[in-house]
């Protein structure tokens, strides 16, 4: 891959000075969005689910965990499956300490469809300490339209009525995911070829381990 030209000091600035321009327009775009986002409208999530987690049953009132608002990270693994998604494991190795939402009155949890039992050695092999649910033998999954996939839901609670006010997935699952919006900052990037390099494997995430996986 071929490595950026290399400038003097001055020409390096003048050319930062010019991208900053761009990036701020990119930010308050992305302000812009945020706000329209938070603007979305809701739809009532009034079906009972029971998870099951490190503390027996629970519905997902008991996710929020007393707080407002709640976020879930849908992990893509399947009942009976051994594959361990690493773009999955990649999102939660990245999510930082709860005190962060909950001070802004959330809760951040993990829920996946496998039985709690397929997923506790995982747990535990990566390190996690996020709150993890089972949402086996319930629609919670399928309900959310993640079906065999993943993605980011966020419900808000009034009283005890929950409502689903947001939902992403594919690249809009890196909102949490701050490792690669570091490696965007770099000059060698992702190295995928949906980049303008045009190097790389064609399959974004293809070079994704579990972090126990990489050569050191």
């Amino acid at each position: 891959m071929d490595l950026p030209r290399v400038v003097s000091q001055e020409e390096w600035q003048a050319a930062r000075d010019e991208l900053l321009v761009k990036e701020k327009a990119q930010m308050r775009a992305g302000d812009a969005i945020a706000a329209e986002r938070r603007r979305l409208p809701m739809v009532a999530f009034d079906k009972e689910y029971v998870f099951e987690g490190a503390d027996g049953k629970a519905t997902l009132l008991d996710l929020f965990d007393g707080r407002r608002q709640l976020i879930v990270y849908h992990f893509m693994m399947q009942p009976g499956s051994t594959h361990r998604c690493p773009g999955c494991s990649m999102v939660v190795d990245n999510m930082g300490h709860p005190a962060h939402v909950h001070a802004r009155d959330t809760t951040l949890v993990v829920t996946a469809p496998a039985p709690l039992a397929e997923s506790e050695a995982y747990r535990q092999r990566m390190g996690w300490t996020v709150p993890w649910y089972s949402a086996y033998g319930n629609d919670f999954t399928d309900d959310c339209g993640v079906g065999d996939g993943f993605g980011i839901s966020v419900f808000i609670r009034d009283g005890e009525r929950i409502f689903r006010s947001y939902f992403t997935s594919g690249r809009g699952a890196e909102l949490v995911d701050t490792n690669l919006h570091y490696i965007d900052l770099t000059p060698l990037g992702r190295q995928e070829a949906w980049e303008e390099s045009g190097h790389g494997d064609s399959t974004p995430g293809s070079w994704w381990r579990l972090h126990d996986e990489y050569a050191s």
